[in-house]
């Protein structure tokens, strides 16, 4: 079965007028999805997040190789629209319209709309057809924009910090809307977020990016059996710190340490063992030296 993205040996390069040199934004990235997976894409600012979604959209030139069901961002970008659908942060609706001519615009411009269904979407909402996109609420266009993307018969959709600035009744309904549509199709999702105890449980697959390359890059299957925490207390350092764990935190009379399952028999009734979040294993390899 052929994935619905493959992404091969990608790297952005931009040019540094000052210094007269390059740097790279993005370094040899390669990853492929097929229909069921979601991949966790996390960093924080400047990791390389954006540049990846960019070179996936099209938006820019890269050296390497991306295919999205079958097609090339750049070459065949109005083709690959047809299948891949985008939702960011940052409104990009217009806000001169209202809701009945966004749907109306819609079907117009993508074959594969089906605007009763958008409207059946909204009909769970509090948005109505009447409104003007630009008097909707963030959390509102973020709703319009998902039934959107929901009414096409898209499979591959990129989030980019969807449900940054929203609460939490606005983010539970997005994440519920967002699941049954994935779940209806052969379908694939790549989540970019600072969020990553919100979005851990939809993963399949996470890749973290820092300065541009892949720290960490893994089915969330083999994380929850590579890392373990222990809770334990601080009298145990001399015995822990031999082992090199990743992260730890101090706590009241414990510290909880980072560890790789490697290590679990070598600290077997030091304390208690957990499982490690990726939260807690995103952060730790941000703190690391790159």
């Amino acid at each position: 079965m052929k994935p619905l993205v493959s992404v091969k040996h990608v790297s952005k390069r931009y040019h540094q007028t000052e210094r007269n040199d390059q740097q790279d934004a993005l370094h040899n990235i390669s990853f492929e999805l097929q229909a069921g997976q979601v991949l966790g894409l996390l960093g924080h600012n400047g990791a390389g997040k954006s540049t990846l979604i960019n070179a996936l959209l099209g938006a820019h030139r890269y050296q390497g190789d991306i295919t999205i069901n079958d097609c090339h961002p750049i070459k065949q970008h109005a083709k690959l629209m047809e299948h891949l659908s985008y939702i960011s942060d940052v409104n990009v609706l217009p806000g001169w319209m209202s809701v009945a001519q966004l749907l109306k615009y819609t079907s117009g411009v993508h074959p594969s709309f089906d605007i009763e269904k958008a409207k059946v979407t909204l009909s769970n909402t509090n948005i109505l057809l009447s409104s003007k996109i630009k008097d909707l609420s963030k959390g509102m266009k973020v709703q319009l924009h998902l039934a959107v993307v929901i009414a096409t018969n898209t499979n591959v959709l990129i989030l980019d910090e969807p449900t940054l600035g929203l609460d939490l009744l606005y983010r539970d309904t997005f994440y519920r809307y967002l699941l049954e549509w994935f779940h209806d199709g052969e379908r694939t999702l790549i989540i970019a977020s600072h969020e990553v105890s919100e979005i851990e449980h939809l993963l399949t697959d996470v890749l973290i990016l820092k300065k541009g390359k892949a720290v960490l890059q893994s089915s969330m299957e083999n994380i929850s059996e590579a890392y373990f925490i222990l809770d334990a207390a601080n009298t145990h350092n001399e015995k822990i710190t031999p082992l090199e764990p990743l992260d730890s935190h101090v706590g009241l009379g414990s510290v909880k340490w980072l560890l790789k399952r490697e290590h679990l028999s070598a600290v077997e009734g030091l304390g208690e063992i957990h499982r490690a979040s990726l939260a807690e294993l995103f952060i730790a390899l941000q703190r690391e030296e790159a």
